[in-house]
């Protein structure tokens, strides 16, 4: 059975996936710039618990727009531009793909 479905790459998959929650989209307007933030500064600036936080990064990261790193026991999470760029690349070549729009018509010049 032949299907339809749009093939879409893991990183486009994962951008999808990681930006469909509203909050995440919210999450990740404070990384404008380059920020780097930990749990708990993501946590207080979105009046969320550190838990609830917590998951909601793990997503980002898993997804590819985020990306990590370790200071001691204090993990830092920016936005990750190159794998948000290959994500959305991705996703344009795959959107193209299937539902590009038809070729302009040449225009009618009506009753000569």
């Amino acid at each position: 059975m032949a299907t339809n479905a749009i093939e879409l790459s893991d990183e486009a998959r994962g951008l999808l996936k990681a930006l469909a929650s509203e909050t995440r989209q919210q999450i990740m307007a404070l990384f404008v710039g380059g920020m780097e933030l930990t749990v708990n500064e993501v946590a207080e600036r979105m009046s969320l618990a550190q838990s609830a936080t917590s998951t909601q990064l793990a997503t980002l990261r898993d997804g590819g727009v985020l990306t990590s790193r370790r200071e001691w026991k204090t993990v830092y999470y920016r936005a990750d531009p190159a794998r948000i760029g290959k994500a959305l690349s991705d996703l344009q070549i795959s959107l193209n793909a299937c539902c590009s729009p038809p070729p302009e018509e040449a225009p009618s010049r009506g009753c000569e």
